[in-house]
């Protein structure tokens, strides 16, 4: 099962079971003290004996460091609309919601996003990690730490060698990319934390109930896309129709729509 499915990475970094991977992984993407990961709180556990529902919901992974900033971890497999604007409406909630009206701005804790994709979503760039927070463009200065978004694009990757590169945070991507055995076997020898994370995958994949939730959450997927491809659809048959009316030629309707010329013709009798 591909780490990438939002149940399974919940299921390997967001339970009680996971601190060790956990830590692993943040220490490879953040720049922070070792001394930070002392006492980490899941806000947000999942655990899989408990689950009883239909609906999985939100599954990103919250967390707490010692020093009380709030670390929020979540994979997104398609595009989304809007999806820069979606990671800047999550991270300022999280914000917001440390403080109520009695209590004053001191009391907020620096807030970390990190976003990992199975799709392009930084076109500038072809790093595949990047780090952004509030700062002077011209001048380089930070107005404030305590707003910090980190993206991170597992397709960026496919083209880099994890030998050449050292690095423990292409293991990491290189892990939640694998589609085979053999590649996770390579990644379990790098160290002994990538090598549990890789046992806990198998874990997951023979325990039934976790093979449940995932085949409904591919399901799902599958279903949504399969609404949005007949909507599109919808839309670009009244598109034709409409532009039948109007007198267009078949060809030109066809590279608006994209859609066949058999199919333009069939609507030219209906309308």
């Amino acid at each position: 099962m591909s780490p990438l499915s939002d149940i399974i990475f919940k299921l390997l970094m967001g339970t009680e079971h996971s601190i060790e991977i956990l830590t692993d992984f943040l220490l490879a993407v953040l720049n922070l003290s070792p001394d930070e990961y002392i006492d980490i709180s899941i806000t947000n556990p999942f655990l899989l004996q408990e689950y009883k529902g239909d609906k999985l919901g939100i599954l990103d992974v919250k967390l707490k460091l010692k020093s009380g900033k709030v670390i929020n971890i979540e994979v997104q497999v398609d595009p989304m609309p809007y999806m820069e604007s979606r990671i800047l409406f999550y991270v300022s909630k999280l914000i917001t919601e440390q403080i109520n009206e009695s209590e004053q701005y001191d009391k907020i804790k620096r807030v970390v996003s990190i976003v990992i994709t199975d799709h392009p979503l930084i076109k500038q760039s072809d790093n595949y990690h990047h780090h952004f927070r509030l700062c002077d463009l011209q001048r380089n200065v930070i107005l404030t730490d305590a707003l910090e978004i980190h993206t991170l694009e597992v397709p960026k990757t496919r083209s880099l060698s994890a030998d050449a590169e050292n690095s423990q945070l292409l293991n990491w991507m290189k892990f939640f990319d694998a589609k085979t055995e053999e590649e996770l076997n390579v990644l379990a020898e790098k160290n002994p934390i990538m090598k549990k994370a890789t046992l806990r995958l198998v874990e997951l994949s023979v325990d039934e109930k976790a093979r449940q939730l995932y085949e409904a959450r591919l399901k799902e997927r599958r279903d949504n896309y399969a609404r949005e491809q007949g909507a599109i659809q919808k839309t670009a048959y009244a598109i034709a129709a409409n532009a039948l009316r109007k007198g267009m030629s078949v060809e030109d309707i066809a590279d608006i729509t994209g859609l066949s010329h058999s199919e333009i013709e069939s609507l030219d009798t209906a309308v």
